[in-house]
């Protein structure tokens, strides 16, 4: 009996110690696996990463050198301009031509109004500059000045005047030397003085217009001006301004009747 007890004891002390080896080894396997698992993830976002900074640079290279290069390269089809009976034959392009024709017809017949034989001056606001045409060709060109734009009021505000240079075809209605300003309403509100009846003697100023004056209507003049440095700029109340010298070459090549274009 004593015998069996003591197999039995030594066959449960061999087993615990099985079970004792055993546990070490299935921690071991499981440590594994999870090492395995997270290096692999490592790997597949190492790869990923990798892969996407390649596409990227090819994309780039490709976009900056590749294509270019190519381009250069493939060959261009030019049109070409063809006497080829067949296509003049062609309805449509029967039709085209007989458009363009017209066009460059009716174009020309309106340039050639704008531009007679005779003298005419094309004065531009925005730059300040005017030109001077005889027979279709450039005679003398320069500084000019135009209405400032600015706003003037009386002071109970019922009458406002803006003082821009009108914009269009104007004519020459009549030539003078030696203008006398006649000066208007608004000369007066803008002194900060009363304004006087119509033909008060302090409405009349002499010697401000220059030596001559070109009038285009409604109270508009071409004429010189004593504030000779302002020419280029839009400083007048309306009218255009021009140095001596180029105001006499105006006034000596326009007639009355003479075209203005004002743009």
């Amino acid at each position: 009996m004593e015998e069996e007890n003591l197999t039995n004891d030594q066959s449960l002390s061999e087993s615990s110690q099985d079970n004792f080896v055993q546990q070490p080894n299935e921690q071991d396997n499981t440590l594994l696996k999870v090492l395995r698992s997270f290096f692999s993830g490592i790997n597949r976002w190492v790869v990923i990463t990798l892969a996407s900074i390649l596409i990227t640079v090819f994309a780039i290279v490709f976009v900056i050198f590749i294509a270019p290069a190519i381009t250069e390269k493939m060959p261009v089809q030019k049109s070409m301009i063809t006497s080829d009976q067949e296509l003049k034959n062609d309805a449509f392009y029967k039709k085209q031509i007989s458009i363009l024709t017209k066009d460059v017809q009716r174009l020309t017949r309106k340039y050639n109004a704008y531009t007679s034989g005779q003298s005419y001056i094309v004065i531009n606001t925005t730059k300040n500059r005017f030109t001077l045409y005889r027979n279709r060709k450039v005679i003398r060109e320069g500084y000019c000045s135009s209405g400032s734009y600015t706003v003037l009021k009386t002071a109970d505000g019922e009458r406002k005047w803006v003082f821009k240079t009108p914009k269009g075809k104007c004519y020459v209605r009549y030539k003078t030397v030696n203008p006398i300003w006649v000066k208007p309403d608004w000369a007066f509100v803008e002194e900060g003085l009363p304004i006087p009846s119509a033909h008060h003697s302090s409405r009349y100023e002499y010697g401000v217009l220059g030596k001559y004056s070109l009038a285009l209507g409604d109270g508009y003049l071409i004429h010189g001006t004593i504030y000779q440095r302002s020419l280029g700029m839009p400083v007048t109340h309306g009218c255009v301004r021009l140095g001596d010298a180029d105001l006499e070459a105006v006034y000596n090549t326009l007639n009355i009747g003479s075209k203005v274009y004002i743009f």
